[in-house]
C-alpha cells in the first residue's frame, strides 16, 4: 500500500540535505570567509587613484574605462580634466562622456573623432570588461595614450577564490554571488612579465593593480604559469602579483 505524500516528504528531505551540504561545504565556507575579509579592507581604489594624481605638480588628465555608477568612483576623483567611457550595459542612465566600448573609444582617439589623437593621460583607470582578453586590449591601448610618467590603475586583480575568478558573471549561485572579479588577474599577471614595465598590486579592494614606466615597484613576474591556472596563481599569489600593502606602495613616492 502506497502511503500518500511519502515521495513529497523524501523530496523535501533530499532538498534539505543538499542545502546543508552546500552551506557546510569547506570550499564555500572558505570563500565566504575570504569575501568578508576583502570587503573590510581599505583604502579603496578611489583613494589610490587620488594619491597618484596628487603626485603630479602639473594639471592632470584622468581617464576612466568602465564607470557603471559614476558615484562609485568617477565623481569622487579630482583632476583638472577627466573623461569617462562606458557603453552603458549595466546602467541605462549612463551619464558618461563617451557612451561606447573601450575599443571604440580608442579607435575614435586614433582617428581624431574623440578629444585629440595626441592626447596623453596621467592616470588611466581600467574597470570595464573583467575578461582577460578584453582587459589585455585595454592595457595595450592605454599604454599608447599614457604619459611617460603616468600610471595605469586596474581593479579586480586579486580574486580571493576561484569562485570570484569565474569567467561567467551571470551564475550567481556560487559563494561569490554577484561579487565577480572575472579573469582580470590573467591580463595583469601576463603584463607583469614585461621587462619594460613596473607593476604591483595593492592588497585591498579586490586587488588594485598599478602599472608604471618610471616608478620601480619591484621585480617582474618570474612565476611560470603558461596556462594561467588559478591553482598555480593562488599558490604563488604574492610573487605573481607583486602583492604589497598601501603603506609599502606609498613608500615608493617618498624618495
Amino acid at each position: 500500500m502506497k502511503i500518500p505524500g511519502v515521495n513529497a516528504i523524501k523530496y523535501q528531505l533530499r532538498k534539505l540535505e543538499l542545502a546543508n551540504r552546500y552551506l557546510n561545504n569547506k570550499y564555500h565556507i572558505h570563500a565566504k570567509q575570504k569575501f568578508v575579509e576583502e570587503i573590510e579592507k581599505t583604502p579603496l581604489r578611489t583613494d589610490i587613484i587620488s594619491f597618484l594624481l596628487q603626485q603630479f605638480t602639473t594639471p592632470t588628465v584622468y581617464l576612466e574605462i568602465g564607470v557603471r555608477n559614476p558615484n562609485d568612483n568617477f565623481n569622487k576623483i579630482s583632476s583638472q580634466k577627466k573623461y569617462s567611457v562606458d557603453p552603458g550595459y549595466e546602467n541605462a542612465a549612463n551619464s558618461v562622456d563617451f557612451k561606447v566600448t573601450s575599443d571604440e573609444f580608442f579607435e575614435m582617439l586614433k582617428s581624431g573623432k574623440a578629444l585629440t589623437s595626441d592626447i596623453k593621460f596621467d592616470v588611466i583607470f581600467i574597470d570595464g570588461s573583467h575578461l582577460a582578453e578584453q582587459v589585455e586590449k585595454d592595457i595595450q591601448n592605454s599604454l599608447d595614450y599614457l604619459k611617460e610618467d603616468g600610471f595605469i590603475v586596474m581593479h579586480d586583480c586579486n580574486p580571493p577564490t576561484e569562485f570570484h575568478a569565474s569567467e561567467n558573471y551571470d551564475y550567481i549561485l556560487s559563494p561569490a554571488s554577484t561579487l565577480w572579479n572575472g579573469t582580470t588577474w590573467k591580463a595583469f599577471v601576463k603584463n607583469r612579465k614585461r621587462e619594460n614595465l613596473y607593476s604591483c598590486c595593492i592588497d585591498t579592494d579586490w586587488g588594485v593593480g598599478v602599472i608604471s614606466r618610471k616608478v620601480n615597484f619591484g621585480p617582474s613576474n618570474k612565476i611560470e604559469n603558461n596556462f594561467f591556472e588559478y591553482y598555480t596563481f593562488d599558490k604563488h599569489r604574492k610573487e605573481s602579483l607583486n602583492l604589497i600593502s598601501f603603506d609599502t606602495f606609498k613608500s615608493f613616492f617618498t624618495c
